[in-house]
């Protein structure tokens, strides 16, 4: 189901929030930080553009729909994004590489 994206915020290059750090034709996601509650494509668009440090996802908070699929918008709880590599909407193909960062965003 195609619903509206929120806001997405840094320095986005695409409408399937692609950022100028990751813009491969798999980098379809963006993450609402814990910290903010706001969508970033990427940990180095919040570093960059964010006045305050990231935080974590507790996993205690993994029900949490914070992973929004930029194919679709669908909203994945972060229990959903952690467990698969495709967008269960619209099967959109999600970056394996992303999985190198999942400390970043969530706790482990």
């Amino acid at each position: 189901m195609t619903s509206p994206h929120p806001v997405v915020r840094g320095p986005v290059v695409d409408d399937e929030t692609r950022c100028i750090h990751y813009r491969t034709s798999l980098d379809i996601i963006a993450i609402r930080f814990a910290c903010c509650r706001e969508f970033y494509p990427c940990h180095l668009c919040h570093a960059e553009t964010a006045d305050h440090a990231a935080e974590q996802w507790p996993v205690a908070h993994r029900e949490e729909r914070a992973v929004l699929c930029g194919a679709c918008g669908n909203l994945l709880t972060i229990t959903e994004y952690l467990q698969t590599d495709a967008c269960p909407a619209c099967a959109a193909s999600f970056n394996p590489g992303c999985a190198l960062h999942t400390e970043l965003y969530f706790q482990v």
